[in-house]
């Protein structure tokens, strides 16, 4: 985190419990983002609060440090069961689920508070199990949730504070009815206190926060204060043919060390995959169809280098906390404007900066004026050059791998638990 991205607001000025102020010490944490310093003064005194901040941006310790502090001050009652959840947080992917329980351990590990996390894709029994056993915090994806919740694991009944992050991801994803559901299962909104964070402030957002929130403060940081403003943006109108040598030949020129290579489908992460390790560059694949397991595998082979690329469809374009990302290559524009900013907010993560290359080709320049409209500003446009260009080695063929299968794949996966259509179609961004 760089410095110049932080305000001079310090955590200590806060009145917290001592617990609390041990585990933001312990995470290295001393003055405030900009998302942290707007929140907390009013999320520490009860006030809710409907946030618009990018990932990268802090807000999962705004909320986390929100919420612990709101169940140490507000004991439960006494009569309370171990299985009555005292706090839910919402993720809408499996990843991000799982680094809000990753830093929760972190900053929650004074405060005796028990942790509980569910999400689809593995680990049905084990996580059944815990939660089973007692959970003051549940996070977690809203198809698993809701599957225990059905099944009489916990409860909701004295939640004392709800939080739902990246709120515009759910609408995307087609979980809102399964938040809904969990939502009206807790005590009304003047009883608890409510936490809302989205990349965007659309209409539909604002009318989940003030359908479910008891008058929330709306917070906002621009997305030029978080992430633009630090990007290095730069974008190659190219032929469809040139897409590969372009993208080896800047590989090669920049030598860029952890690099995200973003495509549109899984056809076309394949066919990257292919070609970039038919060309000495290390990579993996990340789609939605990918199991859980080997997905978390993936991920902290890239976070620990021994990966240098990782190509992959819109299921990492938000929810992942991956450090010192040097590269973002669109490889294929995408086709929603959003989905650019979040993208490119793979780098440059809480102040530092990064590179995002964009190739403009023949299937997905029409993108381009929405992309620009929404950002507020044209890419710079940079000629591609003959020199620039690579003739590729031939690709490898990528080995063929057994569909998944087993009762942790096909239950309580992140469907729509309300539905009851789990062990269908798999939503490919959870």
């Amino acid at each position: 985190m760089t410095q110049n991205h932080l305000s001079e607001i310090l955590f200590s000025s806060f009145d917290l419990p001592e617990s609390l102020a041990q585990g933001i010490e312990d995470a290295g944490f001393l003055a405030c983002t900009p998302i942290q310093e707007k929140t907390l003064p009013l999320t520490l005194k009860g006030q809710d609060v409907a946030g618009q901040a990018q990932t990268g941006t802090g807000k999962t310790a705004a909320f986390l440090i929100a919420t612990f502090n709101h169940l140490l001050r507000n004991p439960a009652p006494e009569h309370r069961k171990p299985t009555q959840a005292r706090a839910l947080i919402l993720a809408p992917t499996r990843e991000l689920a799982i680094q809000i329980h990753r830093d929760a351990m972190v900053l929650g590990k004074h405060t005796g508070l028990q942790l509980g996390i569910a999400y689809g894709g593995t680990d049905y029994d084990v996580q059944r199990k815990h939660i089973s056993e007692g959970v003051d915090v549940l996070i977690g994806t809203p198809g698993r949730i809701i599957d225990y919740f059905k099944q009489h694991v916990f409860d909701l009944k004295l939640a004392q504070v709800v939080v739902l992050d990246e709120a515009d991801r759910m609408f995307d994803l087609g979980f809102i009815k399964d938040v809904r559901y969990l939502l009206r299962r807790c005590p009304p909104p003047e009883q608890r206190l409510g936490l809302l964070f989205s990349a965007t402030m659309s209409l539909r957002v604002n009318e989940l926060a003030y359908e479910h929130m008891n008058n929330p403060q709306v917070v906002k940081v621009e997305t030029e204060q978080v992430t633009a403003e630090r990007v290095r943006q730069v974008l190659y109108h190219t032929a469809n043919e040139e897409k590969i040598p372009l993208l080896l030949g800047l590989m090669n020129r920049i030598g860029a060390t952890r690099s995200i290579v973003f495509v549109n489908t899984k056809r076309d992460a394949e066919k990257v995959w292919s070609y970039l390790e038919g060309n000495d560059h290390k990579a993996a694949i990340l789609s939605g169809d990918v199991p859980q397991k080997k997905r978390q595998s993936l991920l902290k082979r890239f976070q620990d280098g021994e990966l240098a690329v990782l190509v992959a469809t819109d299921v990492a374009a938000r929810g992942l906390h991956i450090p010192d990302v040097s590269h973002v290559f669109n490889y294929d524009l995408p086709q929603d404007a959003e989905d650019y900013v979040h993208r490119i907010g793979r780098t440059a993560r809480l102040g530092a900066e990064g590179d995002a290359i964009t190739f403009a080709c023949e299937r997905y320049v029409y993108s381009l004026p929405e992309i620009e409209a929404y950002i507020g500003h044209s890419i710079p446009v940079e000629p591609v050059r003959d020199e620039m260009l690579v003739k590729p080695k031939p690709p490898v063929k990528r080995p063929r791998r057994k569909p998944p299968h087993g009762r942790g794949q096909s239950r309580g996966g992140d469907g729509r638990g309300s539905s009851g259509r789990r062990g269908g179609r798999r939503r490919s961004a959870s």
